[in-house]
């Protein structure tokens, strides 16, 4: 079976040359050699050319003739929860949806993120007792990183 230590120096050496902000956020290898690696960058988005350098580096460093392996190379996705420390930071000042353990969703700005602790600002439009128009409730919680179970950005077509 392929190391994953060996596959993580190969990727690591690629983001090295590249010098652009990349950074891995997953690396799994099956019982059967299938490589799955998932790359962000901490600014702006990760490109194909940028899959393509790091997929090229790990392909032509290991042997198929001792081994034989499948890669796949991509970025994190939209969709994905973060997994990394490096996600967290990257995507402040973003709208995130964050599910805590006992299942309470909370949804807003995320202000600040450790890797102990985040953040969120929420909103909401509410009428105070007594008057006649709503009006904006802005809160900070933040939210222990233990008692988080996923945190999304909020993809928006406004």
């Amino acid at each position: 079976m392929i190391s994953k230590k060996t596959v993580l120096k190969l990727i690591d050496e690629r983001i090295e040359e590249l010098a652009n902000g990349l950074f891995v956020v997953d690396l799994t290898i099956s019982a059967t050699n299938v490589i799955h690696v998932e790359i962000d960058k901490h600014e702006g988005n990760v490109s194909v050319s940028d899959c393509m350098s790091v997929s090229r580096n790990v392909e032509h460093n290991l042997d198929r003739e001792e081994e034989d392996f499948e890669l796949h190379v991509s970025s994190a996705g939209l969709d994905k929860p973060f997994r990394v420390p490096a996600q967290f930071a990257k995507n402040i000042g973003r709208e995130v949806k964050v599910v805590l353990l006992d299942g309470t969703k909370k949804i807003g700005e995320l202000k600040a993120a450790s890797t102990k602790e985040l953040v969120l600002e929420t909103t909401r439009n509410e009428k105070p007792e007594g008057k006649k128009k709503k009006e904006l409730i802005v809160e900070q919680h933040v939210l222990p990183m233990d008692q988080i179970k996923e945190t999304k950005i909020v993809i928006s077509f406004k």
